[in-house]
């Protein structure tokens, strides 16, 4: 059984080193939670994701709130959920503190301009692990990409892109019962 002290400095440590908020924390919180400490396996875990992405609130809490969830109960909740953003709250005000005198100062610019191409990667890494783990193949590759060029270039919904997501899966799943 996980122990809340294990729980919390694993959130404390996804929490502490990722610049970029709650999709940058994928990766970290994947490596952590999946592979070095096997707490769940990638499918739990992609389920974790999508659960965190459909709830109200901070993509991020929610992940942390979710694993720990699922570990320990409500405590664990709890815990994961402090522990993942003790830092980041703490380095919010710190920033926003100094942020304020130095916004304008060109060395300030320039290590924000370096961190942004970073924090992409970050966030583009996870998609291909979570793609693998949730079964797309070529076959079903454009479905996602259908719906990626839906919000990103027609400004569609992505509520709407997900409620057709559902009634395609279950037409799909009907279709394919029924034969």
């Amino acid at each position: 059984m996980v122990k809340y002290c294990e729980l919390f400095a694993t959130f404390f440590r996804v929490g502490t080193f990722t610049i970029g908020g709650g999709y940058a924390m994928i990766p970290l919180m994947q490596r952590e939670v999946v592979e070095r400490r096997r707490w769940m396996d990638e499918v739990t875990f992609l389920d974790i994701v999508a659960l965190a992405q459909a709830m109200p609130g901070v993509f991020a809490v929610n992940m942390a709130t979710q694993v720990g969830y699922r570990l320990r109960g409500v405590a664990g909740s709890l815990v994961a959920t402090l522990g993942n953003i003790l830092m980041p709250v703490a380095i919010i005000l710190l920033f926003a503190t100094l942020l304020r005198q130095y916004s304008h100062h060109p060395t300030l610019e320039h290590i924000f301009m370096g961190i942004r191409p970073a924090v992409v990667a970050l966030i583009a890494a996870p998609v291909f692990t979570l793609a693998r783990s949730s079964g797309i193949t070529w076959r079903t590759l454009w479905i996602p990409v259908l719906a990626a060029l839906l919000i990103w270039l027609l400004g569609v919904s992505p509520i709407l892109v997900i409620l057709i997501a559902i009634a395609g899966g279950f037409l799909y799943g009907h279709l394919k019962h029924s034969s």
